[in-house]
């Protein structure tokens, strides 16, 4: 049996690229809305130096039948029972936007648990420190449309099939509800380096919010700005994949890829 095949499997866990003796495995959070296939052109680019765990959150696509969470605690928790198979090689984590959110919360947990990670990267958001209310009240349906519609990262013909949009609006809403219920607790720093990316244009990512990263941990932090808006990385896809791999290379030991 081959180590694909012997891989554990998970209803969190997609592998478009697997990479089974790979030194580092790489977990993706999507943003809010946003689903695993997200990270398929990065799993496939990060290929086969790295092993690439693109996360899909409950409520969504395949798992549409389960309950959405609109917790940033109980996501983090949730997944990390669900990567404890997976921690036979050192782990790092990359997560966009409530995916970054969602990535510390997640890199907190692993290091309280003794399996620390080999890198956080966060992008397309501030430090948890700096998170803000985006909205003074609830915000009804036509409101969180236009929200994703300024941000990109979806197809704007998405927005003109009703159909479509009658089975995004609930977990866009899990999601942002999730992004504003979220409240940040002091606690240990964290030990693992820690690399911010971000977009020059990004409205979600004001001047210092970035910065305030290098709180958070005792060990390096890095911050890279690109060309763009709030998914610059869409464009970007090979200087955010050249940044991760060259990092992930320097940390273990090995060549990039």
């Amino acid at each position: 049996m081959t180590a694909a095949d012997s891989s554990p499997t998970s209803p969190w866990i997609r592998r478009y690229s697997p990479a089974p003796d790979a030194p580092v495995r790489l977990v993706c959070l999507p943003h809010a809305g946003g689903s695993a296939p997200f990270y398929a052109g990065l799993a496939k680019a990060l290929g086969p130096r790295i092993d690439t765990l693109a996360v899909q959150y409950p409520g969504r696509m395949d798992r549409r039948h389960e309950r959405l969470l609109t917790r940033i605690d109980d996501l983090a928790e949730g997944l990390v029972a669900e990567l404890t198979p997976w921690s036979d090689r050192g782990m790092a984590v990359f997560g966009h936007s409530m995916g970054a959110m969602l990535g510390f919360e997640v890199a907190r947990r692993l290091q309280a648990a003794g399996r620390p990670p080999v890198a956080l990267f966060v992008s397309g958001r501030g430090a948890p420190t700096r998170h803000r209310r985006e909205f003074g009240e609830r915000p009804d349906d036509r409101t969180l449309i236009e929200q994703m519609r300024k941000l990109g990262g979806t197809d704007p013909r998405v927005f003109d099939n009703e159909e479509l949009v009658e089975l995004a609006l609930p977990v866009i809403r899990a999601d942002y509800e999730a992004v504003e219920s979220y409240q940040y607790r002091p606690g240990p720093q964290l030990s693992c380096p820690v690399i911010a990316l971000n977009g020059q244009d990004d409205p979600k990512v004001p001047d210092g919010d970035a910065d305030a990263w290098a709180e958070q941990t005792t060990g390096a932090f890095e911050q890279f700005t690109l060309p763009g808006g709030h998914f610059y990385l869409m464009d970007r896809q090979a200087e955010v994949t050249g940044v991760i791999a060259d990092r992930l290379a320097r940390l273990t030991r090995t060549q990039p890829v």
